[in-house]
């Protein structure tokens, strides 16, 4: 064999190598993701007991809608994952160029991981999520019961079904887009389902997810604060904690001696046993809640929150000073505007202009915008009733979740490259989207985020302030003044 045919050779044999190499950690990365997520949602799920022949049916169709979610949800959890690890690979790559252990971490890896989570997005979206709502809902055609036994009858359904919701989605799609572009070249473009119907309708998808993460992630940003007051214990000025946790054990006890008591003589006194032990389970949860702050060190009480809320303070800062900043670069440079790549080069120069530092502040920047849109997400008044609950959360309510954090971790990159906050250009079809290109939207997009961040900010920041500031000084245990009625006729 000659020469220039073993060389030609050996790098299709080193090219093969490779590629299996990538899908040996593809593979792996989205079986670790897919079992935390398989352990989350068993979590949350409802637990049903399944007995009769029908019921094991019914077990099978949930056992299929759960997989299917929790599918969805570890492509929703590599989507949130997938800009943090390209920027920490580059930085890595930076820092030991020439590292023989770490020669897998390449440009080819990084792009393949962008091109399978924008891949699994839109089937999740558009066929699985869909398909694992109707297959709970169906319980077959009346004609087809006859033909096709057991779970079969469902997926018949299932799938006419969805074939019909496609064709109705794809259809409007096509006449918004006859809408949009108004001539001979975007209608002969129409009839390329691949090319121009899939990019369109994700490009609608991402640009919907975006707007939900440009109103969750501000109101997100303020409830953070309370959240986080929560979960920590609070230093309260000018207050005796011995003397309130005396006042509810004696009041807990009180109470707890009023319900041994009483008798079931009466439906009325039926009704004041439950008023009783609702009130007995709120004093016993405030009691716990005294007990836990007064056990608390000095330190964790005196220190632990007001760092963590000056952290919470910094970050939300930094974030809206990064927009701020990235405002003056879109009306000074175009080179800020969002834009697509198809070639990963990694290991070249950093992304931001601190170096590993900035590198790492952006991973955190997005890691809390993040959380606090999810936090946002569940605190709005319109998706409140999704939240889940633990060990009593139907596969309905469980569907819904998975579509609404793959929708909002889906948007994640794109809104993180809209705001300036990584300089990591989208890859694969991430920057294919339409509006991207728009200077008017990519510009009143950052606007809007840094007016309603600072607004949602100062007002909760505020209303905190006061409500501390009262507390503080025992204003509220003031009496209320009590308006009377002059009139019998009127009601109070």
């Amino acid at each position: 064999m000659a020469p220039v045919e073993q060389d030609a050779l050996a790098l299709r044999e080193q090219l093969f190598h490779e590629r299996v190499r990538e899908c040996i950690i593809c593979a792996l990365l989205f079986a670790s993701l897919y079992i935390l997520c398989h352990f989350i949602i068993t979590h949350f799920k409802k637990h049903t007991d399944f007995t009769g022949v029908h019921d094991d049916e019914d077990a099978a169709v949930n056992r299929i809608a759960l997989g299917l979610c929790t599918f969805t949800l570890a492509v929703a959890l590599g989507a949130v994952l997938l800009l943090p690890f390209s920027i920490i690979s580059n930085e890595v790559l930076l820092s030991f160029p020439q590292n023989y252990y770490i020669q897998w971490l390449n440009g080819s890896l990084i792009h393949g991981l962008w091109n399978l989570v924008f891949l699994f997005s839109n089937m999740s979206l558009v066929f699985l999520m869909p398909f694992a709502y109707f297959f709970t809902e169906s319980e077959g055609f009346a004609g087809s019961k006859k033909l096709l036994q057991g779970i079969m009858a469902r997926v018949y359904e299932t799938s006419v079904v969805l074939l019909l919701l496609t064709l109705l989605v794809l259809g409007m799609v096509w006449v918004a887009s006859a809408i949009v572009g108004n001539d001979a070249a975007s209608r002969q473009s129409l009839y390329d389902l691949w090319e121009y119907y899939l990019p369109y309708l994700y490009s609608c998808i991402s640009l919907f997810g975006v707007l939900l993460l440009l109103l969750c992630t501000p109101f997100g940003l303020s409830i953070m604060f309370s959240v986080t007051g929560k979960l920590l214990v609070k230093p309260r000025l000018l207050e005796d904690l011995d003397e309130q946790l005396s006042c509810t054990r004696f009041e807990e006890a009180a109470v707890s001696h009023r319900i041994r008591s009483a008798g079931k003589a009466s439906c009325w006194l039926n009704l004041d046993m439950e008023m009783l032990r609702e009130q007995f389970f709120a004093i016993r949860s405030k009691r716990r809640k005294l007990e836990l702050r007064h056990r608390a060190s000095p330190w964790q009480r005196n220190l632990g929150y007001p760092l963590a809320m000056l952290g919470l303070l910094a970050l939300t800062g930094i974030s809206v000073l990064i927009v701020c900043f990235h405002v003056l670069e879109l009306l000074l440079d175009d080179a800020a505007m969002p834009r697509g790549i198809q070639d990963a080069s990694l290991g070249q120069v950093s992304f931001s202009i601190f170096g590993s530092f900035g590198a790492a502040l952006q991973v955190v920047l997005i890691f809390y915008l993040m959380v606090s849109s999810v936090v946002g997400f569940y605190s709005s008044p319109l998706f409140t009733r999704l939240l889940p609950e633990r060990q009593d959360t139907p596969l309905t309510k469980i569907i819904g979740n998975c579509v609404s954090l793959l929708v909002l971790s889906s948007a994640l990159p794109v809104f993180s490259r809209t705001l300036g906050i990584t300089r990591f250009d989208l890859l694969g079809d991430f920057g294919r989207f339409n509006w991207l290109g728009n200077f008017y939207i990519v510009f009143l997009y950052n606007m809007s985020f840094a007016g309603l961040t600072t607004l949602c900010l100062v007002k909760r920041v505020s209303w905190a302030v006061q409500a501390e500031l009262i507390r503080a000084f025992g204003l509220h245990k003031l009496p209320l003044p009590v308006t009377r009625c002059r009139t019998r006729s009127k009601p109070c």
